[in-house]
């Protein structure tokens, strides 16, 4: 009797989620961005909003929960409801990295979270303060070497991809520069323009436009080829450093246990405003590559990640316990 009585129970929570994602959305849907404004993360969603708003027939709040290396935003997702109305705009940091940084999180990406899709990669750029005399990574590297300790860079915070991508170039380079974690890459942004820190490794969206004003100095594009939008620029691999690779990249998830029908219904409403011709065009400029994934994609994605940026934390020794 009791064992009908917990599969009758099972059945109408079942039937109640089934005919909840059918309405599904039936009120604004929040997206969480886990970073200040100002970061690639929210330059994404923010290009994306008005599209998805139509494709979804309802409106889009964007909220900025920044914090912890973007733990705080993702952590709230991973507690919300699984009804499809807080979903988190994540990244590499949130997603992946943070697993090998922090001894403790209050999530987990893979058990706590659905992946929903993988949006863009986001293209990298090495940049330095007019003040470090330096016009090309060789230069920086000497620089550097003669003058252990005297450079600090900046990122997004500890776990942080331009913190790991940075450290890793340290590493490979065997250089000596101190690293400054920031809240996100606005504030970090402001103490680079000001020459508080020099170098920075972070994405082009926000670096590129102080470059061409000559407020910073691009030394390099951190992909493996150049860049078709500034051809100019070499690769950090071309420039001594051969198979070395910053670029980070962005997805989408929601709580764990979120049904497959909303999971199916934000995976089109965003594959659809991606494939909008002022919207791809918009990322484009902003140093990111749409790259969409089935959910399925996405979920097999971030667990190698997470095994590969695991291993580089250990290797460049970036633990927060």
């Amino acid at each position: 009797m009791r064992a009908w009585r917990w599969w009758a129970a099972v059945f109408v929570c079942c039937a109640a989620l089934s005919a909840q994602a059918q309405g599904y959305p039936a009120k604004p849907v929040r997206l969480i961005v886990p970073f200040p404004p100002g970061g690639a993360v929210d330059y994404y969603t923010r290009a994306v909003q008005s599209r998805l708003a139509e494709n979804l027939g309802q409106p889009i709040l964007i909220e900025n929960r920044a914090g912890a290396s973007g733990m705080v935003g993702a952590d709230l997702v991973a507690k919300a409801p699984a009804d499809g109305y807080t979903i988190l705009v994540g990244n590499i940091a949130t997603l992946a990295m943070n697993v090998g940084i922090y001894a403790k999180m209050p999530y987990h990406p893979v058990k706590d979270l659905t992946p929903i899709m993988r949006t863009v990669a986001v293209d990298y750029v090495m940049v330095v303060h007019p003040s470090v005399p330096a016009r090309n990574v060789q230069e920086l590297v000497a620089y550097a070497r003669a003058n252990p300790g005297k450079l600090t860079y900046g990122s997004a915070g500890s776990g942080s991809a331009p913190h790991l991508s940075t450290e890793l170039f340290k590493l490979r380079a065997g250089i000596d520069i101190l690293h400054v974690p920031f809240k996100g890459g606005g504030p970090m942004m402001t103490d680079l323009l000001g020459g508080q820190i020099q170098l920075g490794i972070g994405d082009q969206a926000n670096l590129m436009p102080h470059a061409k004003s000559g407020r910073l100095r691009a030394l390099a594009v951190g992909t493996l080829t150049r860049s078709a939008v500034y051809p100019d620029l070499p690769t950090i691999a071309e420039s001594g450093f051969p198979e070395f690779e910053a670029r980070a990249w962005q997805g989408i998830a929601g709580p764990a246990g979120l049904p497959h029908q909303i999971v199916n219904r934000l995976h089109a409403a965003f594959a659809r405003a991606m494939a909008m011709p002022e919207v791809r065009q918009r990322l484009l400029e902003g140093g990111l590559d749409p790259v969409v994934s089935t959910p399925e994609e996405f979920g097999e994605f971030i667990r190698a990640e997470i095994a590969k940026w695991s291993k580089v934390a250990k290797d460049v020794g970036a633990r927060v316990d």
